[in-house]
C-alpha cells in the first residue's frame, strides 16, 4: 500500500477520518439516514459535528461526515435535512445512486474526477461499482482511499456489518472506480447556488445510465 503523505485538502480528509468513531453497525434504511441531522447542527455561525449520533451509519453519510470535518463544518446549505431525497440539496447530491459525490464537485467546480489507480492519492474520495449496472440497479461503496497494491485496495467508510472502519477488498472485485479528489474546498461556499434539486442524479434511483453519460455529467479525466 502506498505510505506516501498527501498535501492540501487530502490531509484534512484522512484527519477527519482519525476523528471518525468505530464501528456502531451498518444500516442503510431511511432511518438511519435520518440520523444525520442529529448529528450536524448549527448555533448561530458555529458548525457542531458528532458522529457517534449517526450510529448505526452508512456509506456515504460516514464520507459525509468526513467531508464536513474536513471543510472546517461548513454552512447551513450543507447541513443534511430529515427525509432528504436523493438529488435535493447538498447532501442529496452526495448521497445519491451512481456518481452522486462526483457530480457535486463537479457542478461546484470545487476538485477533478478520473479513473487512473496509478494518479490515487490517499484521501481521495472513491466510488466503487461491484457490477456494472450504474443507477437504479447498481451495487457500490463510497469511500475514502486510503492505498492500493497489485491485488488489493485499502479503504475507510462505513462498512457492511460493523460500521465505521477500515477495510480492504480485492481490486478484482471492482468493476468500476471513479476518484474524486477536493482541490478548491472554497468553492462548497457555492453550494447554496445550486439548483434545489439535480434531476440526473434524482433519477438514478430508478433508472439505469451508461458509463458515457457519467464521464460526460461529472467532467472525468478532465
Amino acid at each position: 500500500m502506498p505510505a506516501e503523505v498527501p498535501s492540501g485538502f487530502n490531509s484534512k480528509v484522512l484527519a477527519a477520518v482519525q476523528m471518525m468513531p468505530r464501528g456502531g453497525g451498518y444500516d442503510g434504511s431511511d432511518a438511519t439516514k435520518n440520523l444525520l441531522q442529529g448529528a450536524c447542527d448549527m448555533t448561530g455561525s458555529e458548525f457542531q459535528l458528532d458522529a457517534e449520533r449517526a450510529k448505526p451509519s452508512f456509506c456515504s453519510g460516514a464520507t459525509y461526515l468526513v467531508l464536513l470535518e474536513a471543510l472546517g463544518r461548513g454552512s447551513e446549505a450543507l447541513l443534511p435535512k430529515l427525509d432528504q431525497q436523493d438529488g435535493d440539496g447538498v447532501f442529496g447530491r452526495w448521497n445519491s445512486n451512481g456518481p452522486g459525490s462526483a457530480k457535486l464537485v463537479a457542478d461546484l467546480g470545487a476538485g477533478r474526477n478520473f479513473t487512473s489507480w496509478d494518479e490515487a492519492e490517499p484521501g481521495d474520495f472513491l466510488k466503487i461499482w461491484w457490477t456494472d449496472q450504474i443507477g437504479g440497479r447498481e451495487r457500490g461503496h463510497l469511500v475514502v482511499y486510503l492505498g492500493h497494491d497489485g491485488e488489493h485496495v485499502r479503504f475507510w467508510s462505513s462498512n457492511q456489518p460493523g460500521g465505521y472502519g477500515t477495510k480492504s477488498v480485492p481490486r478484482r472485485d471492482c468493476e468500476r472506480v471513479l476518484f474524486t479528489r477536493v482541490t478548491q474546498p472554497e468553492k462548497f461556499a457555492n453550494a447554496n447556488q445550486l439548483p434545489a434539486v439535480d434531476p440526473w442524479l434524482a433519477r438514478m434511483l430508478r433508472e439505469d445510465f451508461t458509463w458515457g453519460e457519467v464521464a460526460s455529467k461529472c467532467r472525468v479525466g478532465e
